[in-house]
């Protein structure tokens, strides 16, 4: 079962896709800012993590580039409602690119796709 960590200060974007995901088969923990999601990286087997840009704190792009020098093969999803910083090279490093939608499908289906890539499904 692939681990998940799924990184965003709503709470109810939290809570929502821990549901969403767990009933796709998946161990999903939470972290409600970077800071959080780091400390959990470093102690935990993470398969893929779904990143929020705009945070409090550190900036999710920031903690996009501590986690791959963490952990140079992590997935790392990164998933916000703002499409601006596509263009920023830095979201480069991260697996894919996804804007926020109240429709969870997409966002199953990337998961399964990177997941598969990464031969953890």
């Amino acid at each position: 079962m692939a681990n998940i960590l799924v990184v965003d200060d709503e709470k109810n974007i939290r809570i929502l896709y821990k549901d969403e995901l767990e009933h796709e088969g998946y161990n999903v923990l939470l972290a409600e800012n970077a800071e959080q999601a780091l400390g959990i990286i470093e102690n935990e087997d993470i398969d893929l993590v779904i990143l929020d840009i705009r945070m409090p704190g550190m900036h999710g792009i920031d903690a996009l580039e501590k986690m791959i020098v963490k952990k140079r093969d992590l997935a790392v999803l990164l998933n916000t409602a703002y499409a601006e910083y596509k263009d920023d090279f830095l979201t480069w490093l991260a697996e894919d690119y996804l804007i926020k939608s109240g429709d969870l499908t997409k966002l199953k289906e990337k998961v399964k796709q990177i997941l598969e890539r990464k031969g953890k499904v």
